[in-house]
């Protein structure tokens, strides 16, 4: 089984878990835990780039609670990027300035918007931290999925996981 259908499996696994209608986050979410492990990867990713890192905990009526912003000033492409960490399961997706426009981090590295050793930075500091780095390009695919978004014309398995409700 190869990692993108590994990926689907999961997806549709977290998408059957119990949870309020909402579709916020499933039964039993640890805010304050996964706010935790969201500082966690903030203050490894201000090593890591040698900059601080913002986290924007702010965030309500989404799928995911916590973002972690690296400023542009400290890659190398010049560009910032920010990790989103998903309120589902331990499922994180890396943005580069351009949002959608690569399929994944190995096609941003590709375009320059992504230096490889940022790349290695950021992969790292994730797996390490017990995150599962998804591909943009699976999260862009229309959402088929078990909950009412699938009656919504352009639900994605982004706005699933990733987006405001």
């Amino acid at each position: 089984m190869n990692d993108d259908t590994r990926t689907w499996a999961l997806f549709h696994a977290l998408d059957r878990l119990p949870g309020p209608h909402h579709l916020e986050h499933p039964d039993g979410f640890d805010h304050p835990a996964a706010r935790l492990r969201a500082a966690r990867l903030r203050d490894r990713l201000s090593e890591d780039f040698g900059w601080p890192c913002d986290l924007d905990e702010g965030i309500q009526d989404a799928s995911y609670s916590f973002s972690v912003h690296v400023p542009a000033r400290a890659t190398e492409a010049g560009g910032f990027l920010a990790v989103r960490l998903s309120n589902y399961g331990d499922l994180a997706v890396v943005t580069t300035p351009a949002p959608g426009g690569h399929e994944d981090l190995d096609d941003a590295v590709c375009d320059g918007a992504l230096s490889e050793a940022d790349h290695v930075r950021v992969t790292t500091a994730l797996s390490d931290l017990g995150h599962r780095l998804v591909p943009q390009r699976l999260l862009h695919r229309p959402y088929d999925g078990v909950t009412w978004l699938a009656a919504e014309d352009c639900a994605t398995w982004w706005t699933r996981f990733f987006d405001h409700l």
